[in-house]
């Protein structure tokens, strides 16, 4: 999956149902990929809690911190996006 095609999606499932066991996953690493000096660290066993059809998007949003690195413009959005249907203030 395209990185930027897993970002949108990422936001879609989490704004669609925040309270998700997919949704707060599809969260949690990309709380995570912000994190770099502190390794990324994020429990691969919580990639079982994904519906098999939104592991892609998981592996998406990894490459895209691969490839592209986070904190543009459409990151930003896209994190803020997330927070806001998570924390319920969206």
């Amino acid at each position: 999956m395209d990185p930027e095609e897993a970002l949108r999606r990422a936001v879609a499932v989490i704004e669609q149902a925040p309270e998700s066991a997919s949704a707060l996953t599809l969260y949690a690493l990309a709380n995570t990929l912000e994190y770099e000096r502190a390794g990324c660290l994020f429990k691969l066993t919580k990639l079982r809690d994904l519906a098999p059809v939104h592991r892609p998007i998981a592996y998406g949003l990894m490459e895209r911190w691969t490839v592209q690195g986070i904190g543009d413009p459409a990151w930003v959005e896209a994190r803020a996006r997330m927070e806001r249907a998570v924390r319920g203030s969206g």
